[in-house]
């Protein structure tokens, strides 16, 4: 049974390669058309040090201190030369996609759904047979073209792919490119371009309590996340906030309370900073975030939205006099026309 290989690049670009029982990393994405850097297969030089995130493996012992030592192999550090794959792995590379001769992977679909959830959020689905052959990380994005341009505009899936088709949460922007044809020339069967994916924003190995904190449509990560999170369950208690401004900014609330039911360990809660709203829990996402959350700082923080959220947040944590075990963070802005 072959193992699958995420091989997240420093620009960004995330590629996947299958590993077949005893076979190295290296030789597996050499195999694929994938030069991970090395200048030996004997574990002598250390040039494809890399950091495994996630995953079970095995490195065995031909090879030399001066090329990994015990304290660099602890801290998850491996020679792909000689690492050897024993389930599926995210290993991040310090080198460029275009050094390991792996650019982005492009896909041609065709929008399957598109719902206006709210007057500020469309839900856009889009399915076809090539996207049988997407893989990504839980909370990773994608480069849409946008039909009848040049342009492209990047989003976060809101799902997992299922029978060749993936999900988005995007942002209706007045005047903006992609929310003016979502809203007034798309329709089933439009022809759309994917490229990615991309980020270094994803779901790694649970292994502490996890703090999900969402901003707008930067909840379309987080809904991918737990998507896998109730396929694989998780021994540690996760919570998610969730932001937005105005109460009809407030989408896929039913959607967070099945994954309340499927996940036992899962809880959420949502506010609304307009203060006129009629919505019962309001202000902002800092104000709703208890100290049982942080864990004493034994906890994994996850945080997307736009960047002075993040801004606020991070200066928050740091107020607590808190320094969570890992602060992950994905900023994002609209794009106008």
């Amino acid at each position: 049974m072959s193992h699958q290989i995420a091989l997240n690049f420093e620009d960004g670009v995330t590629r996947f390669v299958n590993a077949n029982p005893g076979e190295t990393v290296a030789d597996a994405a050499y195999r694929q058309g994938i030069n991970i850097p090395l200048d030996c297969r004997d574990g002598a030089c250390g040039t494809c040090k890399c950091l495994a995130e996630a995953g079970r493996y095995e490195l065995g012992e031909d090879y030399i201190e001066d090329a990994l030592s015990a304290d660099e192999a602890e801290q998850g550090f491996v020679l792909t030369c000689q690492m050897r794959a024993l389930g599926d792995c995210v290993v991040r590379v310090p080198a460029s996609s275009q050094v390991c001769r792996a650019g982005q992977a492009t896909f041609q679909a065709s929008i399957s759904a598109v719902r206006q959830l709210s007057d500020s959020t469309i839900a856009l689905s889009i399915k076809g047979e090539a996207l049988n052959q997407l893989a990504f990380l839980p909370g990773q994005y994608v480069n849409l073209g946008v039909p009848g341009s040049e342009q492209t505009r990047a989003y976060s899936f809101s799902s997992l792919p299922r029978d060749g088709e993936v999900s988005f949460l995007i942002r209706n922007v007045p005047g903006g490119l992609m929310s003016s044809f979502l809203t007034s020339l798309a329709k089933a069967g439009d022809s759309m371009t994917l490229a990615g994916p991309l980020g270094s924003f994803y779901l790694r190995d649970i292994r502490r309590p996890l703090l999900l904190l969402a901003g707008g449509t930067g909840l379309a990560p987080f809904t991918a996340m737990l998507e896998k999170i109730a396929e694989q369950g998780s021994e540690h208690p996760l919570h998610l906030i969730y932001g937005v401004t105005n109460d009809f900014d407030l989408v896929e609330l039913e959607r967070l309370e099945d994954f309340a039911a499927r996940i036992p360990q899962f809880s959420f809660s949502a506010c609304v900073a307009n203060p006129e709203s009629q919505y019962p829990r309001k202000g902002y996402v800092t104000q709703h975030i208890e100290p049982a959350h942080l864990n004493q700082g034994d906890v994994d923080v996850y945080l997307c939205g736009p960047p002075p959220m993040v801004e606020a947040v991070s200066q928050f944590i740091r107020e607590q006099g808190i320094a969570p075990t890992n602060f992950y963070y994905e900023k994002f802005a609209a794009s106008a026309a």
